[in-house]
Order: structure tokens, then sequence, then C-alpha cells
């Protein structure tokens, strides 16, 4: 026969483990509670403020947020980013014609245009902001400061990664990664892509719209030293900046130093206008002040920017990173 303060203690035992087990249960419905929906539950008690005509991004901080009047000053969110058949005005392009000797009448422009986006799809793309989407993009510079970095890794991990020019990535993904979704280029520095990356033209002159007709009909020859006729490309990834849109760098973003902006500064702000959170690898002189790419063997220590103002652009970057517009990784 049980004692009945034996039978008493077993009550009590009993008492505190279906607390115990009750108080867990509850702390584990508070946790899901505090962690489920974390993004929506932000955008309820944080009111968030986005450029005009561009909703909040999904991201925990998005690049459009209209919190800072330094770069609201500066970012023109209405801007065409990419051109479309018969948007660029007769006064845009009096400004972009000078860029460079040897251009055209505004009638061979168009003319050239034309051509283009008989064979060129005019779809936008990139643009489809909205407060769900959370696009996370690297611009990925050529500067020799990426060599020894590893950042391969987390460049890939990116949604959209953006490379220029003659850029390599074969022998040196652990430092640079080895995906791409968009290359920028101009004929001068044309390279053959695969099927999956998009080609953006940065057009200087009009020559470089009929060099993009050529390399897929073969219909105008070109007859520049040097200059690659053809590239392999898929031709429905194929997308042209807006010329405007390099005047609107060169004189929003760089008080209009230099000649025009380099293709690495323009993908830069780029991004900012085709992404919600911008990340920028690769740009920069070396730890001795050289500018060169990470391929190349130095040959020349006055090596510069050319007609770029790459002490400017550089400055640009570092004031973004410190308004915390984009990550700056600075290499090694």
């Amino acid at each position: 026969m049980n004692h009945p303060i034996l039978k008493m203690a077993s009550r009590r035992r009993g008492v505190y483990t279906i607390l115990f087990i009750t108080g867990i249960m509850c702390i584990l419905v508070l946790l899901e509670i505090a962690t489920t929906d974390k993004h929506s539950r932000i955008y309820k008690v944080l009111p968030r403020f986005s450029l005009k005509g561009l909703p909040p991004c999904g991201c925990n901080r998005c690049v459009t947020e209209d919190d800072d009047p330094w770069f609201t000053k500066r970012f023109d969110a209405s801007l065409k980013t990419f051109l479309r058949n018969n948007t660029l005005s007769e006064r845009d392009f009096r400004w972009w014609k000078n860029l460079q000797f040897g251009n055209k009448a505004f009638p061979s422009y168009r003319m050239a245009e034309m051509k283009v986006f008989e064979i060129f799809p005019q779809q936008e793309s990139f643009m489809d902001s909205s407060p769900d989407r959370c696009r996370t993009c690297a611009v990925v510079g050529n500067s020799v400061n990426l060599l020894g970095s590893h950042y391969g890794p987390l460049i890939d991990f990116h949604d959209v990664i953006m490379r220029f020019n003659t850029a390599r990535t074969v022998g040196y993904e652990g430092d640079v990664g080895n995906k791409t979704t968009l290359h920028i280029m101009y004929p001068e520095s044309a390279v053959d892509l695969d099927d999956h990356t998009h080609l953006i033209l940065f057009p200087f002159k009009i020559r470089d719209l009929e060099w993009l007709v050529a390399f897929t009909t073969k219909s105008v020859k070109m007859t520049n030293k040097g200059l690659k006729s053809t590239v392999k490309a898929n031709q429905g990834l194929v997308k042209v900046l807006h010329p405007g849109f390099i005047q609107y760098v060169h004189e929003n973003w760089l008080e209009k130093k230099g000649r025009y902006p380099s293709t690495g500064f323009m993908g830069v702000v780029l991004a900012m206008h085709i992404c919600d959170e911008v990340s920028v690898f690769g740009f920069g002189a070396d730890k001795n002040g050289n500018w060169r790419h990470y391929w190349e063997e130095l040959r020349n220590k006055h090596f510069g920017t050319g007609p770029h103002g790459g002490g400017q652009e550089y400055k640009r970057i570092l004031e973004l990173a410190k308004r915390k517009k984009l990550n700056f990784y600075q290499g090694f």
C-alpha cells in the first residue's frame, strides 16, 4: 500500500512535468511567430519609402530607398537604361556623337538604330521591380586586386553577375567566380559568349551599332584593324545601353570629370537601376597604385585610366559604399 506522502509527491511531479512541457511548447510557438514572415512584418512596423515610380523591394535594404538626399539628387529613376527604337532625342544625340571622332549625322544614326531593332528584340529586361523582388547583383571589375581575394564563391552566390570587356574566368575561378549573367562590351573589347549570357553593348559611336548588326548578318564590312568581326552570342539576349545613360552618368555621377565614364563605372550605376542589392568587386588600382587587369603582367607602371576620370569614379564608389547603397569589396 502506497504511503499518502508518496502519492502527493508523485502528483506534484506529474504537474511539474506538464507545466514544463507546456512551457517548452509556448517558447517554440513564440519562436515560430518571431521568425515567420519576418520581412512582411518589418514592412508593417517600419515604413519604407522608395524613389518616385519605384516600389520598395523584398531585401532587407533596397538601393532605391528614399532615405538619402545626396543619392536622390543624383539617381534618376525615370531614366531609360536600355535603348529602344526611336527613343534617342536629337539633342541627346549631339552630346553622344562628340564622345569619339568620326560620328555621322542624326539620320545616319537613325538608320543604324532601325537596322539593330530589325534583328534584336525590344522587350524590357530587368525592369520588373516589385515589393517581393530581391535581386542581388555582383558587378565584377577587372582590377588586379582580385588576385588572392578568394571572392569567387561569394560572387557566384549573386542572382546577376556582371562582367566587362575581355574579362576572364577560366583559371581564376577561386578569385572571380565562373558565372556570368551580363557581359558588357563594345566592338574593340568583344569576346565570344555562351548561349545563356546577355550581351550588353555600350555604344560610343554609330559604328558600334553597325558592328552589332554585322556580327549577326555579316552584311557590313568592318575595316578596323584588330576588330573582332563576328562574335558568338545568343541573339535573343542582346541589349544596347541607351546613349543618354552615358551622359547621365557623366553629368549626375561624375560631375563631368573625364571625357566620358568607363564601362566599369557605368556598369555600377546600371546595376543600381536594375538590382535591389549591389556588390562591387575588382575596382581600383593595386597596392602600389598601378592600374592593370588581373590576368595581365604589369609592363607599364604609368598605365592609367585613359580618358576616364578613374579617381573620381573610385571616390564615388567609396561614397556609395559609405552611404550603404552598395557593398564594396576592395580585394587584397
